[in-house]
């Protein structure tokens, strides 16, 4: 796990990294920073705290009205999957997991 350091709303944070995550983390950053700087800009919300549960309940809504991504295949298909298939598929899982686990860890 390596560390990276990232801005927000003009504070910098230290964050802990899986090795080879460093661009999705710093998508995340910069998703997380847009929000907040957009609910600060509003004008309506000052205190920090209250910018960043409200940017974390836009992002989980918007990311709740996503419809669920179809199945990779049809559970009734035999034909077996090919090593970039089979990749791809634990690779969706496991990001499925880690959302999931959130804070409580991270499965590898």
């Amino acid at each position: 796990m390596k560390q990276l350091e990232v801005t927000i709303l003009g504070q910098s944070y230290l964050l802990a990294c899986p090795e080879g995550g460093e661009t999705l983390l710093q998508a995340a950053v910069a998703t997380v920073d847009h929000e907040m700087s957009a609910i600060r800009d509003a004008g309506k919300v000052k205190a920090r705290e209250r910018m960043a549960v409200l940017a974390a309940l836009n992002l989980a809504y918007r990311l709740a009205e996503r419809p669920a991504a179809p199945p990779a295949r049809a559970s009734n298909d035999d034909t077996p999957l090919s090593e970039a298939e089979g990749n791809a598929l634990i690779a969706s899982l496991i990001d499925r997991l880690d959302a999931t686990l959130g804070d409580d860890g991270q499965l590898l």
